[in-house]
């Protein structure tokens, strides 16, 4: 399997973006996993679309976001894998990964939570209620 993160897997639209981001919403699915917090929607969709935000409240400069925006792009490209071997009903179909921390992490920490937080949506069901 390729290791890429190509334009198709990236979430652009900004309605996909406002349903995942809509407050008290049945549909969209949490949980937290430091330094993320993840949001998904199941949807049959193939491959999954994926988001990755970095507060500018925490990190001021664009250098600082960027370079922790890299490091979880990375650390999800290489593990992703086994989230996109799964059927298509089985897997969600919209994440976002929202990164909660208040200062640069490296990036072996941020490799074992993207690790942890792939193989729990892996394991989690279609109609899962908001599991924390």
């Amino acid at each position: 399997m390729k290791q890429t993160f190509g334009k198709n897997e990236r979430l652009c639209s900004p309605r996909i973006i406002g349903r995942l981001f809509k407050k008290g919403s049945s549909e969209v699915h949490t949980f937290y996993l430091f330094p993320f917090r993840v949001l998904y929607i199941n949807a049959p969709l193939s491959p999954p679309q994926v988001l990755f935000s970095v507060s500018k409240r925490n990190f001021k400069k664009a250098v600082d976001r960027n370079l922790i925006r890299r490091r979880c792009r990375e650390a999800y490209r290489l593990n992703k894998h086994s989230l996109v071997t799964l059927t298509t009903e089985s897997r969600p179909s919209y994440i976002a990964f929202l990164y909660l921390a208040k200062e640069i992490v490296s990036y072996d920490v941020i490799e074992s939570a993207m690790k942890q937080s792939l193989t729990k949506l892996e394991k989690l069901p279609a109609s899962s209620k908001s599991p924390s």
